[in-house]
């Protein structure tokens, strides 16, 4: 990018410990949660669901992101009273909020992808 570039805004961010976006990234950056958040926008689902629908995902990792997901406000999780008990998981108001910059990033990803491959491929052929 050019220094003469005017379509980017000042950085407001601050890059030390308080940075809302390294805050907000530290938990929507990692795979899991954005693949449960994609997952939950299209429906309530179901803990054993979610396991079943995310290829190469623990249980233990799928527990540890749903409850920080939970914790962070992104996403609402139910228990009924059933036996044996049954829990829901849904996007809350907020964590829809997400839904259009991370759909915006798979737009941008999908027409890209080609490019970017194409670019690691030139990378590597010169390095070789």
């Amino acid at each position: 990018m050019s220094v003469a570039n005017t379509d980017v805004p000042d950085p407001v961010l601050t890059m030390g410990s308080d940075c809302p976006v390294r805050e907000v990234l530290d938990r929507v950056g990692d795979k899991w949660s954005v693949l449960i958040v994609v997952l939950l926008g299209q429906r309530t689902h179901r803990f054993s669901e979610l396991h079943r629908s995310i290829d190469g995902i623990s249980q233990r990792m799928l527990t540890l992101t749903l409850r920080a997901l939970v914790r962070d406000g992104l996403v609402e999780r139910t228990a009924h009273a059933t036996v044996p008990p049954r829990v829901e998981y849904e996007l809350t108001e907020l964590g829809r909020t997400l839904l259009v910059p991370l759909t915006a990033l798979d737009r941008w990803a999908v027409e890209h992808r080609n490019d970017i491959r194409a670019a690691r491929e030139r990378y590597d052929n010169e390095r070789a």
